[in-house]
């Protein structure tokens, strides 16, 4: 398994000729869930298929994949006449000759353009080789392995960029949820007075349930935790590199879900926004995971 970070976008175009043909194979591959090759092949060469689908299949891992084969022959098309045709038109046409008195003599061009009198030339050849061909599958196989490779590469650098972006985040968010609990404490305030001058005879264990919930509701260490988990997780991912796209998009998934919970824990107007930063950038790395085989 190549140890490369390969992107699901990427194009390739290989061309040749042999015995008597020159073709042209392209390949577009784009992001899907799985691997799905479409093969588009002209009549006749259908027998190239499995071999075409087990190559695409140990090269590639995801992506929709379509692969267009275009084949025409180099030389022009020569034009035969069948002999045994020919013959048969042409008795036919003496005979009605000398049955219809004053009727012009059959001409040449007459007795060709009739059906089956003229056929071309590559009927009568055999089918060609056609292992030129499927080797210039593989070569255009290994250039969109390649042109997939590349963009891999620039994509490397987009995800550790983001990464690092949503690292800094995370020692902003934590520098201000040291605050935290300070300023949970005059929301519990405020809360509990509310609730004592509703309910001024409320017992003592009310009390304590309710200023626990409240603390519990804003304590924002766990997610933190997690958050520079994931981060560390997404980074030894990168390092990994051969087809990580699914796993990455799930622990992208969980930066998500932690970057939530803060927003909805917060007790301050600079932590809500800190976290509402985290959450935009963690979507740019969701989006760009996406494109990972």
């Amino acid at each position: 398994m190549n140890s490369a970070l390969a992107s699901m976008t990427g194009f390739a175009r290989a061309d040749g000729a042999a015995a008597g043909l020159a073709w042209v194979w392209e390949l577009r591959s784009v992001n899907g869930r799985g691997l799905d090759l479409r093969l588009r092949l002209p009549p006749g060469w259908d027998a190239l298929e499995p071999a075409l689908r087990e190559a695409a299949g140990k090269a590639l891992k995801r992506g929709n994949v379509t692969a267009n084969l275009t084949v025409k022959r180099e030389s022009e098309l020569r034009l035969l006449a069948d002999p045994a045709a020919l013959e048969q038109a042409l008795t036919l046409a003496m005979e009605l000759h000398r049955r219809i008195p004053g009727s012009p003599v059959p001409r040449a061009e007459a007795l060709l353009g009739l059906p089956g009198v003229l056929r071309p030339a590559q009927a009568d050849e055999a089918v060609p080789d056609t292992g030129a061909v499927a080797a210039g599958f593989s070569r255009a196989l290994a250039a969109l392995v390649a042109a997939r490779q590349a963009e891999g590469t620039r994509l490397g650098a987009t995800l550790t960029g983001l990464l690092d972006e949503i690292a800094t985040l995370h020692r902003q968010a934590a520098a201000e949820a040291a605050d935290q609990p300070a300023a949970q404490r005059a929301r519990v305030m405020e809360n509990l007075a509310a609730l004592l001058r509703e309910a001024p005879s409320l017992p003592e264990e009310r009390i304590a349930q309710e200023v626990a919930l409240l603390a519990a509701r804003s304590a924002v260490r766990e997610e933190l935790d997690r958050l520079a988990s994931h981060i560390e997780a997404a980074r030894a991912l990168l390092r990994e590199a051969a087809a990580i796209g699914r796993r990455f998009d799930f622990l992208a998934q969980e930066f998500n879900r932690e970057a939530n919970t803060l927003c909805s824990k917060s007790a301050s107007v600079a932590l809500t926004a800190t976290g509402l930063r985290l959450k935009a950038a963690i979507e740019q790395l969701r989006e760009q995971v996406q494109n990972i085989e």
